[in-house]
This record gives structure tokens, sequence and C-alpha cells, in this order.
């Protein structure tokens, strides 16, 4: 990544950590939230976007989520060439921008002649805009916190970052599910995102960093000192494929976005099944659903952090999705529709299923370190919405396919809806393959090494300092091994 400053290192900096870090965080967080917020706006409400546009809500989605595959291939080199601020910041106006054109201008009170809705070309468009945006929110949590967080911060930072998309989802529900009951509504519901986008992207611009002064860790302190610089992103990955432990990493996080993408989309139709049918409660437990992946995946994400137990977390966390995911097609003939149980089930596979991503996203950075942090987060998205959306179809197919248990047995009998059944064999498969994985944890190794405490990575925490203040560098540090 393109440093912002002329800060030079010598054997003797000690890595540091600023309060700087958590604005950053902050805010690459709400750009997630508010591109996810976009994509799924009118998820809720799709009837009332069919009747204002007469075209399918899910073909809008099926636009961004392109959008956003073909990008993800860009970000890695765009980011190496013109740094992390610059991006980020020029993401979020992209955005800004596209949700403009999707809103216009006439929920404004002092524009009251202008047309109420834009036309269906402008909202593609604009919607494209946000797609196009989104990978670099998406992509780059694991080099925001290998730049600006301690050892002990970084899976904890990356699930907030990538998790918080989530949110965004939640709030499509709910938000969305209120206001645009109507046209009208739906016009100014599509205002409210272009002005809580536009203050974001304006914030960003004033405040967002490139990188801080000195390094927040030892192995970021090294790569600082060898002058590492990153490769294309062609040349990362093949190389990635060829580094042990890579694709178990990538296998797990493929999983777990897979299921929490396939449970999003069918939440409804789980739900009524499950005997909730109540359009609020619906999407309370929706929202219930996303905000258990942020919470599971900052409560699991700090005991990584403290622990490094990668492996034995993520085939915890599979082993609960396995178990959390029968009840969502589970009836028990007997017994009958159990809508609590649902509901309990679906919180808890959002506990369990949406930590994997960040620990997994932070586990592939480790075993390729030095590698590009950018491009292994690309590899990884591009793998989970490219398998999420042959998956998507299947679990539609399935869904209205039930298998038979224990038939002839009255106080065993029941049914399981094959998308249940798809998603206990997904986390299955992984579960066994991800047991397989046996590789060192370089990036980890290398803040031991050197010193680093694996609690604390020897930073201490200081406030900002102006840029370009630092000593310059004397020789190359050579870093000693065990």
């Amino acid at each position: 990544m393109s440093p912002n400053n002329e800060l030079q290192y010598d054997e003797n900096t000690k890595p540091q950590v600023y309060p700087q870090r958590w604005i950053q965080l902050g805010y690459l967080s709400m750009l997630a939230l508010i591109s996810d917020w976009i994509c799924f706006s009118v998820a809720a409400v799709p009837s009332t976007y069919e009747q204002a546009f007469h075209h399918s809500a899910a073909q809008l989605i099926d636009f961004f989520l392109f959008t956003n595959v073909v990008t993800s291939f860009l970000v890695t080199d765009f980011v190496d060439k013109f740094g992390l601020k610059n991006s980020i910041q020029g993401a979020a106006v992209l955005m800004a921008l596209g949700c403009w054109l999707r809103s216009g201008l006439s929920f404004l009170p002092v524009l009251p002649q202008a047309p109420e809705l834009m036309s269906y070309a402008a909202v593609v468009i604009g919607t494209i805009m946000v797609g196009a945006a989104q990978p670099f929110f998406q992509c780059t949590p694991p080099v925001l916190s290998a730049t600006w967080f301690a050892a002990s911060e970084r899976a904890t930072s990356t699930a907030v970052a990538l998790n918080f998309n989530q949110i965004g989802i939640a709030t499509a529900f709910l938000v969305g599910g209120a206001m645009a009951t109507t046209v009208r509504g739906l016009e100014l519901y599509f205002g409210l995102i272009a002005l809580v986008s536009t203050v974001t992207a304006i914030g960003t611009l004033l405040q967002f960093q490139n990188e801080p002064p000195i390094p927040p860790s030892t192995s970021e302190l090294e790569k600082k000192l060898k002058g590492f610089e990153e490769p294309p992103f062609l040349e990362s990955v093949q190389k990635f494929f060829r580094t042990k432990g890579f694709t178990n990493a990538l296998a797990a996080f493929i999983c777990s976005i897979s299921i929490t993408n396939i449970v999003g989309a069918f939440l409804d139709d789980i739900m009524h099944r499950g005997g909730v049918t109540n359009q609020l409660n619906i999407d309370l437990a929706g929202a219930g659903f996303e905000l258990a992946i942020l919470v599971g995946g900052i409560i699991i994400g700090g005991f990584v952090d403290k622990t490094k137990e990668y492996k034995k977390v993520t085939m915890a966390c599979l082993l609960a999705t396995i178990v959390m995911s029968i009840p969502l097609g589970l009836t028990d003939h007997l017994v009958g529709k159990e809508p609590l149980l649902l509901v309990l089930s679906l919180l808890g596979l959002g506990m369990a299923a949406g930590p994997v991503q960040p620990i997994n996203a932070e586990l592939a950075v480790d075993v390729t370190y030095p590698g590009d942090e950018t491009a292994v987060e690309s590899v990884q998205q591009i793998g989970g919405n490219l398998i999420s959306a042959l998956l998507i179809p299947v679990a539609e197919f399935l869904s209205k396919r039930d298998f038979n248990l224990f038939q002839g047995v009255p106080i065993l009998e029941s049914d399981i809806r094959g998308d249940a059944v798809l998603l206990v064999a997904l986390s299955a498969i992984t579960l066994v393959y991800f047991n397989t994985f046996d590789a060192p944890l370089s990036r980890t190794m290398a803040d031991v090494d050197n010193g680093g405490n694996e609690e604390d990575d020897g930073a201490s925490s200081l406030p900002l300092l102006p840029l370009g203040a630092g000593k310059t560098a004397t020789k190359k540090w050579t870093i000693p091994r065990l």
C-alpha cells in the first residue's frame, strides 16, 4: 500500500497504536453498513418497488452483486497504487453519488416540483455505482487491522468491519419495512439513504487517514523495514493457493458467507413454515439474526485475538452451525411448529456461523504473511459471493422438498426441508476439510519472534503524531528466527 508520508524506521523503533484506529474502524464499518443497506434496500418491500418501477426487486440485487464480484478483482491493485485513504474516500464519494442518482431531489422540501421518483434506468445505474464501491469496504478490513491495530486486536477489528454489513441488512428490513410501504414512502426512504451516505462520505473525506506514523505490530514493522511491496493481484492469488492452509481458511469463509446469505435470502419462508407469520416479528427476527452475527464476531473474535486458536474455534463454530441449522427446516409431527425454538436456533446460527468469516479472514492473512491482506480478502469475497450465487437457486429448489425421518415411529416421526439439509451438508463437508488444517501461523510467529507479546505485541498507545515525524532508517532489520 502506498504510504502517505516519508517516515522511515530503524531497528530501535517500537510498535505503537493510536486512538485514530477507532475512527478508521468506525468509518469503514459505517460504509460497509450503508453499502449492504443499499443492496437489500427493497428486500423487505418488493411489492412497493415493483409497483413503482414494474421490475423485480431481486433483479436489482442481482445487478448489485454482479458488479460487486467484478470490482473485487480490481480492489487490490487499486489500493496498492493509490493507498487505503484515497481508495476508501473515492469509494465513499462514488457510493454517495450513486445514492443521489437513485433518490433524486424530490424528497427535499425545497424542491416540491421535482419528479417523485427517478427513472428505473437511473435507479439501476445508481445501484451499480454502489455495487462498484462496496468491495473497497468489504475487502479492506484485514489491511486496516494490520495497518492500525495491535496483534491482540486484529481479529476483533476485522470482525466488526466485516460483519457490520449485516447491520445494514437489518436496517434495510426495519427501516425499509417501516418507511417504504407506499411509493411516496419509497421516495423518502431513498432520500434518507442518500443523506446518510453523504454525511458519512463527508466525514470520511475529513477524517479517514492512510496509515499511522509507526506500525502497530512487530510483523507490520518488519514488512516496512524490509521494504516489502505488494505484487499484482493475480500473482498474489497464485501464491496464496500454493500456501499451505490458505484453502482451508477459504473454504470456511465461503461456508460461512454462503450460509448467512442463504438464510437471509429465504428468511421469510423459513419463518412462515416455522409458525412466525406476523411481518413485524419476521423483520425483528431477521434483524436479530444479523445482530447475532456481529455480536458473535466481536465476542469470539476477541477470544481468538487472545488465544490464536483459529482451528479449534472454527471447528467449534462449524459444529454449532450444523446443530443450529437443523431446527430451521425440521418439523416434529407430534409436536408441530415450534416458533420459539426456531427463533432461538436462528439467533444461535448467527452467533455460530457469522464469526467464521472474520476469524478465517485473519487466519488466511496469518498463513500467507507477508502477503497482501487486501488480495487475501478479495479472493475470499469473490469465492464467497460466487458460491452463494450458485447455491441460492439450489436452496430455493430444495426448500420445496421434504425429507421424511423415522417413518412409522410416531414419537420420532418428522420431516426436514431440503434447504436445511443443504446447510447441514455444507457445514459438515467444510468441517471435515477444515480439520486437515496444519499450517504455521507466519504472522503470529513474526510478532512473537521479534520480541512482541501475543497479548499486546509490545505496542504502546499514543495520540496520533504529526505525519512526517520519525527517525531515518540506517540499516535493514534482520529478523531472528527461533
